[in-house]
């Protein structure tokens, strides 16, 4: 496959039992390497799926997917080092400080020794969290558990990261410096795949969006090409819904 594409995914088909219709349906996705990513989308419409798929945590029906060039179907292990997935969960152990629960994820992704400690206390330090990280993560706030969350994905340094809604529920100081950091990240050569409801966040750092609704891409592109294709659409939010529609979405995908 063409190499310059951090994840492919082509013509990608996947139906749950019971349900209707596809939850994706010939999905055709290409996140060039350097990217900073946006993936957006209303619920139910398929991206968790996608997430799941790409990553080798969900079968699919259909099509194909790679990462870094490898297919995910007869190469997981030379995809697993290269991905780093943070979910929206803050998936941390509340009763350990900071720094065990990292040296718990970073053992779990094959570090150890003077190497895990050295990646800990780096992203530690980039993150703003050094003098908080012998506290225990139960006494954190919202924004300092998200922080967290997102180091422990980071720390085996995958050439590819994919963020479920890294700035829900935090406060807007801990937004603009998870924001900015994303941004130092991917400037330093890291992909990054960028899931978020919040399209003006999308707006400022991404160099290329895609909108994905009823398990299908509806258009893909640089923010400001995509706007000027639209007059009537001066943000990333009125073209959102004027393509996805204004009516609520309460599905469970």
């Amino acid at each position: 496959m063409n190499s310059q594409y951090a994840i492919e995914t082509v013509h990608l088909k996947k139906t749950y039992r019971g349900k209707a219709g596809p939850t994706l349906d010939d999905l055709c996705l290409r996140i060039p390497y350097g990217s900073l990513f946006g993936l957006l989308a209303p619920n139910g419409a398929g991206k968790t799926t996608a997430i799941n798929v790409i990553c080798g945590l969900r079968r699919f029906d259909g099509g194909a997917v790679f990462v870094g060039g490898h297919s995910i179907a007869t190469e997981m292990k030379a995809v697993k080092p290269l991905l780093g997935l943070v979910p929206q969960e803050i998936a941390l152990f509340p009763s350990l400080t900071a720094r065990e629960n990292l040296k718990i994820f970073g053992g779990l992704n094959g570090l150890s020794g003077s190497k895990l400690n050295s990646r800990v206390d780096e992203l530690l330090t980039l993150f703003d969290l050094t003098q908080s990280r012998d506290t225990i993560i139960g006494h954190f706030s919202g924004g300092m558990k998200r922080r967290i969350n997102l180091i422990a994905g980071m720390l085996h340094s995958p050439r590819i990261l994919i963020l479920d809604e890294p700035t829900v529920g935090v406060d807007a100081q801990s937004r603009k410096l998870i924001l900015d950091k994303l941004l130092e990240i991917n400037r330093s050569g890291t992909t990054i795949l960028f899931i978020s409801h919040y399209l003006e966040e999308a707006e400022e750092i991404c160099s290329e969006v895609a909108f994905m609704d009823r398990g299908t891409i509806l258009c893909q592109g640089n923010p400001s090409r995509l706007k000027a294709g639209y007059s009537e659409c001066p943000n990333l939010e009125s073209l959102y819904l004027t393509l996805t529609g204004k009516k609520m979405r309460d599905h469970h995908e």
